[in-house]
């Protein structure tokens, strides 16, 4: 048997220091990102013997040389199991605990040579990716919902995966297929989750200290600090400390997160000046209800430098360290003046108070 397993997410954060462009564009490439990674991986789900046409989203991704893979560790998944592998083609899926790293959690499993007609019966012809897109959409994800029981972030760090026979199953008259949840990069990379989805929060959330990657000035999956990469994340605020009751609006988010990141990111670089003096901002993501309602709650603080309200620069090194920007050491913007700063009004607000005798 075989297997594989469709949609990713990760993802960047919609700044809130930002310009709403950037934030858009990285949120919009994303998504156009899940989609193709979601449509690579399905071809792969087809038993890792496409062929030479697969759509592919990264040169690393494409036709595997290997059949089907067969064992008894996708054949007696089931509901609850964690699944893992290492080799491109899952031939070395195992079931292990799930406290243990893994890429896979077994929400239920279908037999499709149940269903009327003679679409899956057999001899019949193994499904092609779009078939197994539907599958995924119209079996898995309720039944991802039920197994969660009703607490899925659709938004949140998991995706709605399948893993089907593979062609060679298929053909020996294997008809199972294992909806779960899964961890997706950007491009379609699997990422190890520990422990038991139910059992923990949702929020798509990076570690402190994780950089994003990029790609065409929007960020990508995780990378070491010392690659191109888009953003570093500073901190990991957890909303319940301040909201411990409904949902607060976005307005209240940002109040308090304003501060939060704040001290997360002076902790993190170890001084206040280490943003201004290597001409980083500071920005952050909101909750909405879709994701408050199931239990989601932290929220990253990252820093990163936009680039003419049309993307992400790309940085090089941790800001705990030496870094460049776009190839280029960054220069410190000039010290303030000494003395008593005069802020410039805001448009529509009232005029400063007079100075004079």
């Amino acid at each position: 048997m075989s297997d594989e397993q469709p949609q990713p997410t990760p993802g960047p954060e919609r700044g809130r220091h930002l310009s709403a462009p950037v934030t858009r564009r990285a949120l919009a490439f994303v998504a156009i990102g899940a989609i193709l990674a979601a449509i690579a991986t399905i071809f792969l789900a087809g038993g890792f013997d496409r062929g030479e046409n697969l759509p592919t989203h990264t040169s690393t991704v494409g036709p595997q040389p290997t059949g089907a893979v067969a064992g008894d560790a996708f054949g007696s998944a089931t509901k609850g199991d964690c699944l893992t592998w290492s080799e491109a083609d899952a031939s070395d899926l195992e079931q292990v605990d799930c406290a243990q790293p893994h890429q896979f959690e077994v929400a239920t499993d279908i037999d499709l040579s149940l269903y009327p007609g003679v679409e899956f019966g057999p001899g019949a012809k193994f499904p092609g990716v779009l078939r197994f897109s539907e599958l995924r959409d119209e079996q898995c994800a309720p039944a991802v919902s039920t197994y969660l029981n009703g607490r899925f972030d659709p938004k949140g760090k998991f995706s709605v995966g399948l893993i089907n026979p593979g062609e060679a199953g298929w053909s020996a008259g294997e008809r199972t297929i294992r909806c779960g949840l899964q961890f997706s990069g950007v491009t379609g990379t699997l990422l190890p989750f520990q422990g038991m989805v139910a059992q923990q929060d949702q929020s798509k959330v990076w570690d402190v200290g994780t950089c994003v990657g990029i790609n065409q000035n929007v960020p990508s999956d995780p990378v070491g600090c010392a690659q191109p990469h888009a953003f570093e994340v500073v901190g990991v605020i957890d909303l319940a400390s301040q909201f411990p009751g409904g949902m607060p609006s976005v307005e209240d988010q940002d109040r308090f997160l304003e501060k939060a990141c704040t001290d997360a990111s002076t902790g993190y670089l170890g001084s206040p000046d280490v943003l201004r003096d290597k001409t980083l901002t500071l920005f952050w993501d909101n909750l909405d209800l879709d994701s408050w309602l199931v239990g989601s709650r932290k929220i990253n603080c990252s820093i990163g430098q936009e680039v003419d309200g049309s993307g992400f620069a790309t940085i090089v090194g941790s800001a705990k360290g030496e870094i460049l920007i776009n190839g280029q050491a960054p220069v410190p913007p000039p010290a303030a003046p000494d003395g008593r700063s005069m802020p410039t009004p805001l448009p529509g607000a009232a005029p400063l108070p007079s100075t004079g005798g």
